[in-house]
């Protein structure tokens, strides 16, 4: 029996030479609009001869905006995509099944994923998370002969706060909040469906992506509005006035790690083992969010107004430090391809190029 160990899962045959040109592999891509999505679905047409099947309700925070500005002008990248409304929290119709067509790769994106939001209206919120993912596997399921992976995509909130170390894969769910929760309901249920169903399924958790288009309400472009507008900035931080800390990396180092997971990585199927493929995908580097806030309004050409706020007081169920430890991917052969300080250059620099974004 081969051996199915984390550190042994790089596809040696990936990159050989085949006899014939294969025909491109065909994605589809939940969640498309969201703000992730949109950089991984710009990263594959770049990057891959890969066709893509965008799936998204348009109802939450996905926007068409973003698939548009991706492809606008650009046929060469626009005649392999297939943008389809779908709400997910139902089955997939047989007239929508047509339209997806055989599909090999399946990128688990879609979620509502603010937690401010999931605070305010736990039910709807924890629901919608849960039917979506029910109805992506049950999709997956009837046509077990012909996708050969399937990356569920989640987050490192799952685990609850890092107070003393970054958190491995696979270690105990300990959610704050109900996003968080959803999220833990989602991986539990793909291990439950690639347990029983022997679905090639890998989940995948990372930490706080920044990039351009993202939501303002997130931490960079809320800095960001402020810095701009002149106003004073809240640092969430301990009562003794130690800021919050996260591993931030932007969303194509993201897309970047899923493809390269698609590509090299075997997807093991459930033969007696105790897990499925889990890994941590994680910024390079760990940075304060003070530090942060910094940082933007240094690339904006700002100085910093800023206040030291209760982190649980102002936004209850929301957690001081995440941390994940990426060793596995490393092992896997994947790290960030582009640093940090570079990547949030460049998100300010856009961002102030197109304000728009800005707008609630």
């Amino acid at each position: 029996m081969s051996c199915e160990c984390f550190e042994c899962m790089v596809d040696e045959s990936a990159g050989l030479a085949e006899p014939y040109e294969p025909a491109p592999k065909r994605v589809l891509l939940t969640g498309a609009g969201g703000f992730v999505a949109h950089h991984c679905l710009e990263h594959i047409l770049v990057n891959t001869d890969w066709e893509i099947v965008c799936l998204d309700s348009f109802r939450h925070r996905g926007k068409t905006d973003r698939i548009r500005e991706v492809i606008d002008g650009k046929p060469e990248l626009a005649g392999r995509v297939t943008v389809l409304a779908h709400d997910l929290r139902v089955p997939v119709s047989r007239q929508l099944n047509l339209e997806i067509g055989p599909v090999d790769y399946v990128v688990s994106m879609a979620s509502e994923s603010h937690v401010d939001r999931s605070c305010a209206e736990p039910r709807a919120f924890v629901e919608n998370n849960v039917q979506l993912v029910l109805t992506v596997l049950e999709w997956v399921r009837e046509r077990l002969e012909t996708i050969e992976k399937i990356v569920h995509i989640s987050t490192d909130e799952v685990y609850g706060p890092a107070l003393d170390h970054n958190h491995r894969e696979g270690e105990p769910h300990r959610p704050s909040n109900p996003y968080s929760a959803s999220k833990a309901c989602q991986e539990d249920i793909v291990y439950a469906y690639w347990r029983t169903y022997g679905l090639p399924v890998a989940i995948s958790n990372t930490m706080n992506i920044i990039g351009e288009r993202q939501d303002p309400e997130k931490f960079v472009p809320m800095v960001l509005s402020k810095v701009l507008a002149g106003e004073t900035v809240p640092i969430h931080a301990s009562e003794t006035g130690v800021p919050g800390s996260r591993f931030y990396l932007h969303a194509r180092n993201q897309a970047d790690a899923l493809v390269h997971l698609l590509e090299n990585v075997t997807f093991p199927v459930y033969r007696g083992q105790p897990d499925l493929l889990r890994v941590n995908v994680v910024g390079e580097r760990e940075i304060d969010n003070l530090e942060m806030a910094k940082m933007v309004a240094a690339h904006a050409g700002k100085v910093l107004d800023y206040e030291l706020v209760s982190f649980h007081q102002s936004r209850p169920g929301h957690d001081l430090r995440y941390a994940l430890d990426g060793t596995r991917m490393g092992h896997l052969g994947w790290s960030p391809p582009v640093p940090l300080e570079q990547s949030l250059r460049k998100t300010v620099e856009w961002t102030l190029a197109h304000p728009e974004w800005l707008l609630a």
